[in-house]
């Protein structure tokens, strides 16, 4: 054995506090929300980011409105105002058009992109 003695932590990786420019000031908490929009747009992803919104807020309505659709159905796409709705049956893409009225109005209040219709169609397997 060495003279030497370890003590328990030694193995870990150090960590370095961050170098700060003193002329700097430190900027305060930003809400990751306030900064998607921003940086979607400087790294060209504006329209995913609203598709993924888009996709949340169907899925808000379609729990509210259709419960027994959830899971069975989803926004598959979202292009110049037209949502595309993939149902996995029939019977459910069936339910989805009877109420795409009521549904295209309740995803209006809730998605942040203007939506004007639904297409609905059967996923193929």
């Amino acid at each position: 054995m060495s003279g030497s003695t370890r003590r328990p932590g030694d193995d870990k990786p150090r960590i370095r506090p961050l170098s700060r420019d003193p002329d700097k000031k430190p900027r305060g908490l930003e809400r990751i929300a306030d900064l998607l929009p921003q940086t979607a747009r400087e790294f060209g992803l504006e329209e995913q980011l609203e598709q993924a919104r888009a996709a949340a807020a169907w899925l808000e309505v379609l729990s509210e409105r259709v419960p027994a659709a959830v899971g069975a159905c989803r926004l598959a796409g979202l292009s110049h105002g037209v949502a595309t709705i993939e149902a996995d049956e029939p019977i459910v893409a069936q339910e989805i058009r009877l109420r795409s009225s009521e549904l295209l109005a309740a995803l209006r209040g809730t998605a942040g992109t203007p939506i004007r219709q639904l297409r609905v169609s059967t996923r193929h397997v």
